[in-house]
């Protein structure tokens, strides 16, 4: 059997210091120091904008982004808008999807807040209703959902990865069984793109969407929005100028365009070429690009499954069916302080708590140092 590699830890091209231990990527994950320097230099720039570039600044930076981006997805630049947040990308999904009366939307339980309103404004509008999805015992939220899927569903709403207690899904079955009842599929991969495989041309979603701000490294206020070719004809939630057919021509602006510029660039946000963030985004995504998901997920799940390794003996149990390799919650046991993650920050040790589990999701700049001291100072305080 081939051994495939792991990636060495890049604590170096981080602003860490040494006695801070950040196991809380899920939550959000520090840019890469090259990426901070991208941002100042942009913010320093727009204090003399007689620098900002009509061609290089208003559409090429943003262009060049969004090819980066289509390479995580493993779509075309034409398929990905730009967006500031989830809740954008999937409020753009509902704004094109119309569930017939009476028909299901599926969500799962304890979803992410964002991708849960907007379909209950959708479902309200239309006459459909809520089916809320949840797992049992060892259930896997796979087998939960495909279980959930019936004639009556017209979307399905879900992640890759569950962002409460890191069970993962397999959407290219999820997908099938959609198919099959003629359900459109929306997907959140904020907590997985870029750390996980994902295979477009076997799951083919109708929208996709990721915020740049936690595993990919980014900043906040960006991400991408995947969208299937059959919707790039669709209504955008904004009419803005820079998306119109030839928009970088300035000195005709008031021509108003009625056409819209190829694919799904119809959807991106207002005010898309944003000069801090993007630059900041794409040195972001090259990192993430050059290390690759697949070596990352390899990497990371051989540090989550030594460390759930380490910390089983203290009662922590890792006991949600098909985890995700870059995710580790464990169940708590009885007794655990009520504070234990603000007894651990103390420590300047950072990890989250999702309901009655430790959310622990660490990244390409921790390093056994960093495992070590968790788990000792964990068991101190247990």
């Amino acid at each position: 059997m081939i051994s495939l590699p792991t990636l060495s830890p890049r604590r170096d091209q981080f602003d860490l210091p040494r006695d801070t231990c950040y196991l809380n990527a899920a939550y959000m994950g520090p840019m890469p120091s090259a990426a901070v320097a991208a941002g100042q230099d942009s913010y320093a720039r727009k204090g003399q904008p007689w620098h900002v570039q009509v061609q290089a600044d208003f559409f090429d930076a943003p262009e060049a982004l969004r090819a980066q981006a289509a390479r995580l997805f493993g779509a075309a630049a034409d398929d990905v808008a730009l967006v500031p947040a989830a809740s954008y990308g999937l409020s753009t999904a509902a704004r094109n999807l119309a569930p017939d009366a009476k028909s299901e939307i599926l969500v799962l339980a304890e979803q992410f807040p964002s991708n849960v309103y907007v379909w209950r404004d959708l479902a309200a509008a239309h006459g459909a209703r809520i089916r809320t999805v949840n797992r049992t015992g060892d259930q896997s939220w796979t087998e939960a959902m495909l279980a959930a899927i019936s004639p009556a569903t017209s979307i399905v709403a879900c992640p890759q990865v569950h962002w409460a207690d890191g069970g993962a899904l397999d959407l290219a079955a999820i997908s099938d069984a959609a198919r099959r009842q003629g359900a459109a599929l929306v997907l959140d991969l904020t907590q997985s793109l870029g750390v996980m495989p994902f295979d477009l041309q076997a799951i083919q979603p109708d929208f996709a969407v990721a915020a740049a701000y936690k595993w990919l490294l980014g900043p906040y206020a960006m991400g991408f929005l995947y969208v299937a070719p059959h919707h790039q004809d669709g209504e955008p939630l904004e009419q803005n100028w820079i998306v119109r057919d030839k928009a970088e021509d300035f000195a005709r602006l008031v021509d108003y365009a009625d056409a819209h510029a190829a694919g799904a660039r119809r959807f991106d946000m207002g005010e898309r070429s944003n000069f801090q963030l993007v630059p900041a985004a794409s040195v972001s995504l090259d990192a993430m690009l050059d290390w690759g998901a697949d070596a990352l997920s390899r990497t990371l799940g051989a540090n989550t499954r030594a460390l759930a390794d380490r910390l089983a003996p203290l009662g922590l149990r890792a006991d949600v069916p098909d985890r995700a390799a870059h995710y580790l919650c464990l169940s708590l046991p009885d007794g655990a302080p009520a504070d234990l993650v603000n007894a651990l920050a103390a420590h300047k040790i950072y990890v989250s708590q999702r309901g009655d589990r430790l959310r622990i999701t660490p990244h390409i700049y921790n390093d056994e140092t960093d495992f070590h001291r968790f788990a000792s100072v964990l068991e101190s305080l247990l």
